[in-house]
């Protein structure tokens, strides 16, 4: 081990990723990259000249790049090995719209504590895949047991990720810049976390039995996120999503609006400058006059800090879209696989980006039809005539071993496309 060398340094590992990070920047430098942030760019301003066509690896990942397949030997080049080889595989195999950028990312290692209480998940034996599980939430009475709550701790290990940035830059750095990208959180629905707490039918009952502690719960949650958010601001933890950032629930982040509030990278990035998530997948069963009381409400003042909103996930929005129309940054809205597309279409017309989640089983079943596929697609687009779309193939838990079917079920999707005039 090197002098003050946090992590084991193998030759053979640094050659390998050399190599990989070599690949990635040639990936990069390929003329179809430029064309598609152009295409990505006109499309974030409501200007698309074609539907985009996102197809996620992340669930299939163990089909695509087994951990059986990899090289290196310790575990952080391990990581890292894999981070590229699935990169690659999506570019040269998926052949989907998204963008590689010639850098190498990292971001701070923060650690964001609990909220004074701990959340005990207990999964099932699902030989490492997802599967169902259950919890016992820790708070069992929401007046008596409130006071357990406190904003959630948060701290950030300044020395630890400066040392990892300059391991970075020390061995690859020659190949391609380093630079801090990437989000710290995911959601800012704050229905997952409620739910968390205090457990899915006692945050469904409460609406009846306990209104008004089940607002004060929300506001509680909103205000630790809001508190969150300040933190990151002031600690200057913040870097912009405007490129090929992960944003909402299967986008990617290209936007010539953001930042809005900074005036680049090298400025204090601020909540304002970035795009940011809101949804409530947990609460598809409630009427949507209960949201618009429960949900929104403690939503919204999140959602509004951001520079561009992506609203939702996996619930079918089209119950409650109007209410969520109201929110003035919203961008992207989900279109997921039970939503009605046609009151979508008469919701939100051509004024913001329809995120159509096609039902991922299309991908999945023993037997792959492609004549099921492009009606699938087709029928969106008839709907859609026009509007700014996104067909983005997610939640996928496999390809049946078969990892041809990505990459041909965005061909079908483009062959489909090239049927209609944008």
């Amino acid at each position: 081990m090197e002098k003050n060398q946090r992590w084991k340094i193998e030759d053979q590992d640094i050659r390998i990723l050399r190599d990989l990070f070599k690949k990635k920047r040639e990936l990069a430098e390929l003329p179809v990259m430029a064309e598609r942030r152009k295409l990505w760019l006109d499309h974030a301003s409501l200007n698309s000249h074609r539907p985009m066509i996102l197809a996620e690896t992340q669930g299939v990942v163990d089909e695509l790049v087994p951990v059986s397949t990899l090289q290196c030997k310790e575990n952080w080049a391990r990581r890292l090995e894999r981070e590229l080889r699935e990169l690659i595989f999506r570019v040269e195999q998926v052949a989907d719209d998204f963008v590689v950028e010639p850098r190498i990312e990292y971001l701070w290692q923060v650690r964001v504590g609990n909220y004074g209480v701990e959340t005990q998940l207990v999964r099932g034996d699902n030989q490492g895949k997802l599967g169902s599980y259950h919890w016992d939430p820790p708070i069992t009475d929401l007046d008596k047991d409130f006071d357990r709550l406190h904003f959630r701790p948060l701290e950030v290990d300044r020395e630890g990720t400066l040392a990892w940035k300059n391991f970075l830059e020390e061995h690859f750095g020659d190949i391609m810049p380093v630079e801090q990208r990437g989000m710290y959180w995911w959601t800012s629905g704050l229905t997952w976390d409620a739910i968390n707490l205090i457990g899915l039918q006692p945050f469904m009952l409460a609406m009846y039995d306990n209104p008004t502690g089940l607002h004060r719960l929300m506001a509680f949650l909103r205000d630790d996120f809001q508190h969150m958010l300040d933190w990151y601001e002031q600690e200057n933890l913040l870097h912009l999503n405007n490129e090929n950032d992960y944003v909402g629930s299967g986008s990617v982040g290209y936007a010539d609006e953001l930042p809005r509030l900074g005036k680049g990278a090298d400025e204090l990035v601020r909540v304002g400058d970035l795009w940011g998530l809101s949804e409530s997948q947990e609460t598809v069963g409630v009427s949507p006059a209960m949201f618009e009381e429960f949900i929104l409400p403690y939503q919204e003042p999140i959602a509004k800090r951001y520079g561009l909103l992506y609203y939702g996930c996996c619930e079918p929005l089209h119950t409650r879209i109007r209410a969520i129309k109201k929110l003035p940054n919203l961008r992207r809205v989900s279109v997921s696989p039970w939503c009605d597309q046609e009151k979508m279409v008469q919701e939100l017309g051509k004024d913001y980006i329809h995120c159509r989640k096609p039902n991922p089983t299309l991908i999945s079943t023993d037997r792959f039809d492609e004549d099921t596929i492009r009606e699938d697609i087709r029928k969106t687009l008839r709907i859609t005539a026009g509007c700014p779309v996104e067909l983005v193939m997610k939640d996928v838990h496999t390809v049946r071993d078969q990892s041809w079917r990505l990459g041909r079920w965005v061909e079908l999707a483009r062959q489909v496309s090239d049927e209609f005039e944008y």
